[in-house]
């Protein structure tokens, strides 16, 4: 080794035996990592990739698309039987539920878009306009009764409208907006700006579903103002005090309904009964419990013979766990529980008061809703004959929920972390007409004729 090359004070022989020791960068053996090392490396890549600005527009995004295209697909297999009954073509309310989704994408995709003030305006014409059509729904000769319950409205042909469905979303942004503008004002330490008129509007929506029979619909309504409340701050007692209030109405209902006593008796049962009270709520189990680990296969299921009432609407979830088992199952619970927790990261990382409020009541909605339906066909709820959020066939249902997913994608969009990571990727897109796209992050700014910038 050349003089100039020496350390000082090292021989020759200690550097050759050091240079042994470690190996040059580049000879290809990395250092080895024991099994609890590469663990924890990955658990900290995991924790960054889960930290990004971007998470929750991806989780919502992808979530509720996986939902509603794999929706599409049961609501065929679901409903072929029962369409082919009917006398129409297998396909019949597969291509209704399509177009449902294809308008809907459409909403989301303008949701998405909409600025927050534009969303804010909005809120009281939509709650003016749900009102209006659920009044309508009470009206003779208008309102359509369907399985009891009067909720529905002609549109003509085969096309129904069930404005109660439109309720969750015009109560979430115009709760919203009314808590944003009274919490900018410091109002909601007094409990009667807290409640009023939040509660009131939202027990006159309430009462014009409950004219209809729809007590499913009222209780996610119900679930939706207990979110907005919890969000608000309000304090225990009062809160206790509505949760007790409702309650205590819900149970009156209940009493003096001998088909919704009939329901709740029917609570884990195995055997259809008397009569066959229990009929559905035992087939469900039959399906889910024939299913096995992973199904019969897709288009495969019995129960839809004629044997599970509603299998294309509220019982959708057992069929799908008939025909792809557990894994299916476990794969839809996993994407709605992805949906949830991205709703309550919008909700929990932004400084805008209205998005909170509205990110905060369309997760509980979308997630109140689930747990319904699915509780219901495990057997652990009473049947309350709500639809499975963006899976169960039903346009009324649909529509109004692909535009509440399209308010939380344009909340996760306006979040400061993910408007500027949106940013920097959009130099990537491609060339425009006045020539190559920028690759520098600095703000492009015309050249004077002087050279300055």
């Amino acid at each position: 080794m050349p003089a100039k090359q020496m350390l000082p004070g090292r021989r020759p022989s200690a550097v050759k035996a050091q240079g042994r020791r470690r190996p040059a960068a580049g000879s290809g053996r990395p250092a080895r990592r024991g099994p609890l090392e590469r663990l924890r490396r990955t658990r900290r890549q995991l924790t960054k990739a889960w930290d990004r600005p971007l998470t929750a527009y991806y989780l919502i995004f992808g979530s509720s698309l996986l939902i509603t295209v794999l929706g599409l697909v049961m609501v065929y297999s679901a409903s072929m039987i029962k369409a082919l009954q009917l006398g129409l073509g297998d396909a019949y309310f597969f291509k209704k539920q399509f177009l449902a989704a294809a308008i809907g994408g459409v909403l989301l995709f303008a949701a998405s878009r909409m600025p927050v003030k534009l969303h804010r305006a909005l809120s009281y014409p939509v709650l003016a306009g749900t009102l209006f059509l659920m009044v309508l729904v009470q009206v003779p000769g208008i309102g359509v009764s369907i399985n009891g319950n009067q909720n529905w409205i002609s549109l003509g042909g085969p096309f129904m409208l069930q404005p109660s469905e439109f309720g969750k979303l015009a109560l979430i942004l115009w709760g919203a907006d009314l808590l944003a503008r009274k919490g900018d004002k410091g109002l909601l330490t007094q409990w009667k700006h807290l409640l009023v008129p939040l509660v009131p509007v939202a027990f006159l929506l309430l009462g014009l579903i409950m004219l209809g029979g729809d007590m499913g619909t009222a209780m996610i309504l119900g679930a939706v103002l207990f979110g907005l409340l919890w969000l608000a701050g309000a304090p225990t007692r009062m809160f206790a005090a509505v949760l007790l209030f409702a309650g205590v109405i819900v149970a009156l209902l209940i009493k003096t309904s001998p088909h919704r006593m009939d329901r709740l008796a029917c609570l884990g049962a195995t055997d259809p009964g008397k009569n066959d009270l229990c009929w559905q709520g035992v087939h469900g189990i039959y399906a889910l419990a024939s299913g096995g680990w992973f199904g019969s296969g897709l288009g495969a299921s019995v129960e839809k013979w004629g044997q599970l009432p509603e299998a294309h609407t509220d019982f959708i979830f057992a069929i799908t766990g008939e025909e792809l088992g557990l894994a299916g199952t476990l794969s839809v619970l996993a994407l709605f529980a992805a949906l949830g927790y991205a709703g309550i990261r919008v909700a929990g990382r932004t400084e805008d008061s209205f998005v909170r409020y509205a990110a905060g009541g369309v997760t509980t909605w979308i997630t109140a809703q689930a747990v319904i339906n699915i509780g219901a066909v495990l057997g652990l709820l009473p049947i309350a004959g709500v639809p499975l959020p963006l899976f169960s066939y039903g346009g009324s249902a649909l529509l109004p929920t692909m535009f509440a997913v399209g308010l939380l994608i344009a909340f996760a969009r306006e979040e400061p972390a993910a408007r500027a990571a949106l940013a920097m990727r959009q130099p990537r897109a491609g060339w425009k007409r006045s020539g190559p796209i920028w690759k520098s992050m600095r703000r492009r700014v015309k050249r004077r004729p002087s050279g300055e910038r």
